[in-house]
């Protein structure tokens, strides 16, 4: 089968090139960077061309919007990519009998006072432009009829691009003390877990008879602080003080989830995953950093 993967520059989208290095599928990588196939997923005829050109059954969209601060005022581009587009891509699923896997979040969550993991069937509330556009995503994907597989994950890292843990290598290695909040709770999870996983789901073709929303994150439930502390432990970052702090005390104009744990039992029951615990997925990303810094 032929799947076309959007984002190929992301972390997500560079963790599925090494998970897709055995598969007997094809897989075309794309963005609208140099050095992939170019693709612009916000214009139907584009995403047209390239499914009949290359006969494509399934399209993997890691493709998204994710600076969620710069999201509350960077306008109707939001919209377009991280709801119009998602939707594109399922309607040319549609006309071709394909499937779409699509990549969402945490952040359609976080305005309920949740004290327990959030499940699939839980309602959307999002506090933010950048969960509302996503979560306006996964509507427009259930409304085109296609075949889907939504998968919502949360506190994504990766040795690719930015992301906490190599911020936090960065600091704890450099700063004598550092403050990390303590009052948001959520599960790490490691790009390359929810690669392996979402490519073992394609190239079973698990997902037949099985549309539906999915969570994926890795096992376990710790506080930004706790993430960080274990981050400067595992990497042997001893010489910076870690002090938990309260979200106020960095104000930001988004109110991301207090708790955004997600209920990954629908997904490992469906599939037959198993989902590593995160201090161990941590302990992997980390030595590979390592490694390729030597």
């Amino acid at each position: 089968m032929n799947i076309l993967v959007t984002g190929a520059a992301g972390q997500l989208g560079h963790c599925m090139q090494n998970a897709s290095t055995l598969s007997a599928d094809r897989y075309i990588f794309t963005d609208v960077c140099e050095g992939y196939a170019a693709l612009d997923i916000t214009d139907p005829a584009a995403v047209r061309n390239v499914v009949k050109k290359n006969d494509v059954r399934c399209i993997i969209n890691c493709a998204a919007w994710t600076d969620v601060d710069r999201a509350e005022t960077a306008g109707e581009i939001l919209e377009r990519l991280n709801a119009a587009a998602p939707g594109n891509l399922a309607t040319v699923m549609k006309e071709v009998g394909g499937l779409i896997v699509h990549i969402s979040t945490d952040y359609v969550f976080g305005l309920e006072p949740y004290n327990k993991p959030c499940r699939e069937d839980q309602q959307g509330t999002p506090t933010g432009v950048y969960g509302l556009t996503k979560l306006h995503g996964e509507q427009r994907i259930m409304q085109s009829g296609a075949d889907y597989v939504i998968i919502r994950t949360a506190w994504l890292y990766s040795e690719y691009g930015k992301n906490f843990v190599k911020t936090m290598l960065s600091l704890t290695s450099t700063k004598p003390q550092i403050k990390v909040v303590f009052d948001q709770c959520g599960t790490p999870t490691y790009a390359q877990d929810l690669a392996d996983a979402i490519v073992h789901i394609v190239e079973t073709r698990g997902y037949e008879g099985k549309t539906g929303i999915y969570h994926y994150s890795n096992e376990g439930v710790c506080s930004w602080y706790d993430f960080a502390v274990q981050t400067a432990k595992t990497a042997g970052n001893t010489g910076c003080e870690i002090l938990p702090c309260h979200s106020d005390e960095f104000p930001s104009i988004v109110r991301r989830p207090a708790y955004s744990v997600l209920d990954k039992t629908k997904i490992k029951d469906t599939f037959g995953l198993r989902i590593p615990y995160w201090t161990d997925s941590l302990a992997r990303c980390i030595a590979n950093i390592k490694r390729e810094a030597l």
